[in-house]
């Protein structure tokens, strides 16, 4: 009788564990779709406002010097995703004030014509939730990163409407070569619940209607040889943006002159290049890219302009800028290997985010959500 007690109060353990992490996954994930709906809005209404007012793009410099200025108020500069992700490894608190700061910064920075995502906001307004609601509900200090995690599922699936990349995106990233599946139930719990308020807030999920090619050996060789150049233009992606990162910090001391002169260029170029295109997130590319349409150097001025934009300070995320960069290598470079130029610009943006990021099962999962099921196997392999 008292073994059998002792197995009810062991299982009981779990069902409480399992009932009380849906609650915190689903609480913080409604939380999280409310302010990731509004920040998707935000940075919708701004892109809006930049493209009916051209005029706007020229305030460039000066919104770059208001971001410093915020920054520098707030005693935060630094501070960024890798605040989040010190909070999960080691417990390292998440600033309040970094919720409500990269929200307006990177809404600047888009309201402006900065080339930038959303991702890394994502990442840190869902982190910083998901931490401060850890608090509140007076989670341990071993139960604080995962709510953590949570916010940040619950954020990237309101953004993007995609759970199920949410939730492995998040688990992914913070430890490169390992997947704890412990969090797999309440993230997905978060991202679920933040993708739905945000359906219900209007916002709509990314999907891209792309024809897959029946599988055949010639043309998984071809998108292996398509996936090569990916790789190389992924690392190239990050390598620039590092390096400029570096090259601005170390010629330009100050953060305001810095964000000033790295707007000023941003501006010069858009009006040297007599187009848009490069300014903002860029989603209307992606989307002619997924049509077979690509200019020849558009993903090298995306990744320039990128470069530029997050090197001298301004706020915002590289996945985006990545998907844009990988779409139109992908339309250019399949295209000349013979392949649909519009299922390799698909290709391209997956493999090219997948190097970016180094998040291989993320990616194939987002292959599925964002073009079906079925190209999958092409996708794995690039």
């Amino acid at each position: 009788m008292e073994k059998i007690k002792e197995r009810v109060t062991h299982y009981g353990l779990y069902v409480t564990a399992m009932l009380k992490w849906l609650a915190v996954g689903a609480l913080v994930g409604g939380v999280g779709g409310f302010v990731g709906a509004a920040f998707h809005l935000g940075v919708g209404y701004a892109t809006q406002l930049r493209t009916g007012h051209p005029w706007v793009l020229y305030l460039l410099p000066l919104g770059g010097v208001v971001i410093v200025g915020l920054y520098k108020l707030c005693r935060l500069e630094g501070a960024g995703t890798n605040a989040v992700i010190e909070s999960v490894h080691f417990g390292k608190k998440v600033p309040t004030l970094l919720v409500p700061l990269i929200f307006v910064a990177t809404v600047i920075t888009h309201l402006c014509g900065g080339s930038a995502g959303r991702e890394g906001a994502a990442l840190q307004i869902g982190g910083g939730i998901g931490y401060r609601a850890g608090t509140l509900l007076h989670l341990g200090e071993k139960d604080l990163p995962l709510a953590t995690l949570c916010g940040m599922s619950g954020v990237f699936a309101a953004l993007f409407g995609t759970p199920l990349t949410a939730t492995i995106f998040a688990l992914e990233v913070i430890s490169v070569g390992v997947l704890y599946y412990a969090g797999l139930l309440p993230c997905f719990t978060a991202s679920l619940t933040g993708y739905y308020i945000a359906l219900v807030m209007g916002v709509e999920p990314t999907r891209f209607t792309v024809a897959m090619p029946a599988l055949e050996w010639g043309t998984l060789g071809l998108t292996a040889l398509l996936a090569v150049g990916c790789a190389l233009v992924s690392i190239l992606f990050c390598r620039g943006l590092h390096i400029t990162e570096h090259a601005a910090a170390c010629w330009m001391k100050n953060g305001f002159v810095r964000a000033a002169v790295g707007g000023a260029v941003i501006v010069l170029a858009t009006v040297l290049l007599g187009t848009t295109d490069y300014n903002g997130a860029g989603m209307d590319v992606i989307e002619r890219a997924m049509t077979g349409q690509a200019d020849s150097w558009a993903w090298l001025w995306k990744l320039a302009f990128t470069a530029v934009t997050i090197g001298c300070g301004f706020k915002g995320g590289e996945v985006v800028p990545s998907f844009f960069v990988g779409a139109t290598f992908g339309c250019v470079f399949g295209g000349l290997l013979g392949l649909p130029p519009a299922f390799a610009a698909a290709v391209g943006l997956v493999a090219v985010f997948c190097g970016a990021v180094n998040c291989p099962i993320a990616s194939v999962i987002l292959s599925v959500e964002l073009f079906g099921a079925g190209g999958m196997a092409y996708f794995a392999a690039a």
